[in-house]
């Protein structure tokens, strides 16, 4: 990332809506901007790879899933927030990632420019990919800024996308089954 040119085009918003960059508030906004920049956007360019490559080996391929992992992301279109929760249920084959590393994967996907319906879906084909799954669906449900305070101004509308692989494409009752288990 260039700081520099993050801190130069700081300044210029904040002139543009008549800002004064010397107000004591404002003064080091530009670089506090470029830092958080740096943090938000801190998945641009990278993939899961090297957070799904250490696994464990199961006796059996009983299906798996963790829920509630809370994410934040940036919308593409406004550059500005949305969060919520995303769910991974999956079937191994013969191994498993440790937990925290499917919401390290959640995390990674978020922190950058990002469609909640893109989020979806590098999720699901990363766990496909690196762990070599029989299937996984990721269900994502997000809160978008750019709907709650600005826009149509509607707080508190949710969106959920759905990304099916493997064997959750097929089976309609393990995909009604994981959907039960999310609700509890």
């Amino acid at each position: 990332m260039d700081r520099e040119k993050i801190i130069a085009g700081a300044k210029l918003i904040l002139e543009g809506i008549g800002e004064d960059l010397e107000r004591e508030g404002l003064v080091e906004t530009p670089e506090r901007i470029a830092r958080m920049y740096e943090e938000v956007f801190s998945g641009l360019g990278k993939d899961a790879e090297e957070i799904l490559s250490k696994t464990f080996e199961v006796e059996n391929n009983d299906l798996v899933i963790e829920k509630d992992i809370t994410y934040f992301s940036m919308c593409e279109h406004h550059i500005i927030p949305f969060y919520g929760k995303a769910h991974i249920a999956y079937i191994p084959r013969g191994r498993v990632a440790g937990l925290s590393k499917l919401a390290r994967t959640v995390e990674l996907y978020a922190k950058k420019p990002q469609l909640q319906e893109r989020l979806s879906s590098e999720i699901a084909d990363a766990i496909m990919k690196y762990l070599d799954a029989e299937g996984v669906m990721v269900v994502v449900e997000g809160e978008h800024m750019c709907m709650t305070m600005r826009g149509v101004k509607k707080p508190g509308t949710k969106t959920v996308t759905t990304s099916y692989r493997g064997i959750f494409k097929e089976d309609a009752t393990l995909r009604r089954e994981v959907m039960m288990l999310l609700q509890k």
